[in-house]
Order: C-alpha cells, then sequence, then structure tokens
C-alpha cells in the first residue's frame, strides 16, 4: 500500500511499525512524562550540608565557607493569582520540591518540614522533647511565594532578650539571656485572597426632627425632638486587597501572638525555590484553602457591612439587613517568616514569636503575681484609708462628709485602676 503524500496524521498521532504487510498504522504520541527530581543541598567543594544564610541572601556552607547567593525574582504583590476553580487546584505543584522530612511532636501534635538529614530536637511549639522524625509524603500544595528571612537569628536573639527584660509586674530573672536558648526559624503558611464586593444595603433610617408646641401648663413654647423614621437603601462596592488568612492551625500557633507581630511587607514576595528552605523549618498548611476561604468570607462580609453602614448618612439604624455579591475571586498560597522559641518557667510552657522580615517580637511573659498585688493595695490604700478617716470622724459626732466622698472618690478611681493592672498582667501570661 502507497502512503498517500497529501495527507497528514492527526494532531497527536504518529506513524508507528505495522506488523501487517501493506497496512499503515498510527497511534498517539506518548505522553511526556516530567520526571522531577527532588533537590539535595550539599556543598559543592566539600560535600556537607549547606543553608538558606540570611547574611549571604544565598546558599552557604559553615565549613568551607563556600556561599553562592540565589536570584531572586522579587514580584512583591504582582505575584499571579489563581481563581478558584478544580483546575487551577489539580495542576498546582506539590511538595516542596526539595528532599525534606517532618518532624512530629508527640505532646501537641505539631509537625513540622525539617531539612534532610535533620536529627530529633525539641518541638518549637511546645519545648516537648518527644518528637519523630519520618518521611515527607510530599501531598500538599507547593507554596508560589515567599518573604525570604531578613532578620539574623543572632539578631533575633538581642530582640527578644531586651523584650524579655521589659516590664516592672514580670520576674527580674526572666531578664537572663539563658531563658530563652534558641529559636527556630520557620516559614509559615499563609492564605492571600482578592475580591471584588458588590453589596446592597435596606434598613430603617431615623432622623431627628425637631419642632416647636405651646405647653398649657406652663404657657411657654417649648423645643422637642423625635426620630422620624422611613426606609432606604442603597449600594457599596468594596475591593479587597491580600486579606490574608493563617495555615496554621491555633492549638500549635497562637493567633493572638501570631498577629501582634504583623504586618508582613508583601512587596517582598519572591518566587518559591526550594533553595530558601535548605536548613531551614517550613510548615504545610493545616487549614484547606476551602476552610480559609470560608473564615475570609467572614472577615469580608463584616468589612462589607462596615462600609454600608458607613453609607448611611445618621446614626440611628434599625431592621439593617445586606446582601453581598463576590466577584473575581482570587488566592494564593505563600511562606511567610517567623522565629519561634517555647521556652519553661516554673513548670508552664511560654511561647514567643519574632517576625523574620520586620523583627517585632511579641509572645508570653510570666508574671511575678506578688508585685501585681502590692502595686494594687498601694493603688487602693489612699481612697482606702481616706474614707476610714472620715467614717471614724463622723462616729466620733464629727459630721465631716468630704473626706468620706473624696474617699470613696479615690477608692473607685484605684478600683479601676487596679483592674486594668490585672487584667494587662492576665494577658501577659495568655496564649
Amino acid at each position: 500500500m502507497t502512503e498517500n503524500p497529501n495527507w497528514a496524521p492527526p494532531q497527536g498521532y504518529h506513524r508507528v511499525e505495522s506488523h501487517v504487510p501493506g497496512v499503515i498504522v498510527y497511534a498517539p504520541k506518548p505522553k511526556k512524562v516530567d520526571t522531577f527530581q527532588p533537590k539535595r543541598f550539599t556543598c559543592p567543594n566539600c560535600g556537607a550540608s549547606t543553608a538558606y544564610d540570611v547574611s549571604e541572601g544565598g546558599i552557604a556552607c559553615e565549613y568551607c565557607g563556600y556561599a553562592a547567593p540565589l536570584k531572586a525574582v522579587n514580584v512583591g504583590r504582582a505575584a499571579d493569582e489563581f481563581e478558584f476553580t478544580l483546575e487551577t487546584v489539580s495542576q498546582s505543584d506539590r511538595g516542596w520540591g526539595a528532599k525534606r522530612q517532618v518532624l512530629v511532636c508527640n505532646s501537641c501534635g505539631g509537625q513540622l518540614s525539617v531539612p534532610e538529614g535533620a536529627i530529633s530536637t525539641s518541638c518549637p511549639f511546645c519545648a516537648s522533647n518527644q518528637v519523630n522524625v519520618t518521611v515527607s509524603l510530599d501531598e500538599a500544595l507547593r507554596p508560589r511565594f515567599l518573604v525570604p528571612f531578613k532578620i539574623t537569628p543572632e539578631q533575633t536573639q538581642r530582640q527578644a532578650n531586651d523584650w524579655l527584660g521589659k516590664g516592672w509586674f514580670h520576674p527580674n530573672e526572666l531578664a537572663a539571656s539563658t531563658i530563652i536558648r534558641r529559636f527556630s526559624g520557620i516559614y509559615l503558611p499563609f492564605w492571600t485572597f482578592d475580591a471584588n464586593i458588590h453589596a446592597h444595603w435596606r434598613a430603617e433610617v431615623g432622623y431627628k426632627k425637631t419642632y416647636r408646641h405651646y405647653n398649657a401648663s406652663s404657657k411657654s413654647w417649648e423645643t422637642r425632638t423625635k426620630i422620624v423614621w422611613r426606609w432606604e437603601d442603597g449600594d457599596v462596592n468594596l475591593t479587597v486587597d491580600d486579606l490574608m488568612v493563617e495555615g496554621s492551625a491555633e492549638n500549635h500557633i497562637s493567633y493572638r501572638i501570631l498577629r501582634q507581630i504583623y504586618p508582613y511587607n508583601l512587596t517582598d514576595l519572591v518566587r518559591y525555590e526550594p533553595e530558601y528552605l535548605a536548613g531551614w523549618q517550613a510548615q504545610a498548611y493545616e487549614t484547606t484553602l476551602t476552610d480559609a476561604w470560608d473564615q475570609a468570607k467572614i472577615t469580608i462580609r463584616e468589612q462589607a457591612k462596615k462600609a454600608c453602614r458607613a453609607d448611611i448618612p445618621s446614626s440611628h439604624v434599625r431592621n439593617f439587613s445586606m446582601t453581598a455579591d463576590f466577584a473575581d475571586e482570587t488566592w494564593r498560597y505563600i511562606l511567610l517568616p517567623v522565629y519561634l522559641a517555647a521556652y519553661h518557667y516554673e513548670d508552664k510552657v511560654f511561647q514567643v514569636m519574632v517576625n523574620g522580615q520586620t523583627g517585632a517580637v511579641a509572645g508570653q511573659k510570666p508574671v511575678a503575681w506578688w508585685k501585681i498585688w502590692l502595686a494594687i493595695a498601694a493603688i487602693l490604700a489612699p481612697g482606702g484609708i481616706l474614707g476610714l478617716i472620715g467614717a471614724i470622724s463622723m462616729m466620733m459626732g464629727e459630721a465631716k462628709p468630704v473626706p468620706i466622698l473624696i474617699g470613696i472618690g479615690l477608692f473607685i478611681l484605684g478600683l479601676v485602676i487596679s483592674i486594668n493592672l490585672f487584667n494587662k498582667a492576665r494577658l501577659s501570661e495568655a496564649k
């Protein structure tokens, strides 16, 4: 059989060997399979493990001094965003793109991705030594962008020690440099969301109306004000840009502490490369994209509600209702740098976090409660003593209520100050 020179096979097909004489066979071209080989980070000079060095801005070897700066692709807030479609999620890369292991804490259940070859260490979440290192399964989505560490571990230690030494109602030994022996540099997962919202509100809006009437009993004209209610509605358009939702579970990371070291400057976002994680720990997201978006929608609706309230030209509002339509929803999965330490003090565990980009410090600090009670006693004493003197004077027949009234006033003021002081101290230990 002679092949027609003007005929071409369908797209995606090619000619294959035929086992039947005179028959020409075409078959689908085999799909190209990308064989991804996770990267290993070893020094080309001495063969030792290398790590990302913050001060060098690249891969470095601590044994022979080898350094290779990374060619960071800074994308900032222009980093690619992805639509909420099944296709964008299913086609996303998985894993970290490098050989890594998973550190699992048997005490708090926390999991962290650690460099290949890492040995068991203490858990940075709860300071427990009951940890195991297992093989990473590389099932989670791969982050697209990250903000590299800008603060070095040495700077972190100094700033944390300064922070621990501040505050008169904390134990004096808290300022000792041995309280926190080591910070763990961790890339924490975050989701960011963008959306355009069109909100329509409807409510009864009240307006003050002043009128005069004649009071027959007092034989005079008086001015009165009443609220006149009428139904109104309106529309508000709201743009949400880079709304962040934590990807870590709150039973491992304290959101209260974490949010105190915000904000992060997302103009420093760079494209994710496995080299940034060399020698550093990272956490895969525990909050899925769907759950994070559900949390984001609650926040966005609250923002839309506030915008609608601000659109109403009166402070008198009742029977308020709102509908919000979402459009152009997009997401990003990013990593942000945090230094984390957990330390023990009198059989309790306290967390401290440092923003790896800005150096902001926040955390838990134990309270010397004897100092608080002495301070409260000193604050309440003047009012109590003055009130007692006034009461004794009245019992002796010297009717002078002024000291009692002043004493009561001072005592109430002292009580307000004492409650604020107590709450501040309690919050210092809260997680």
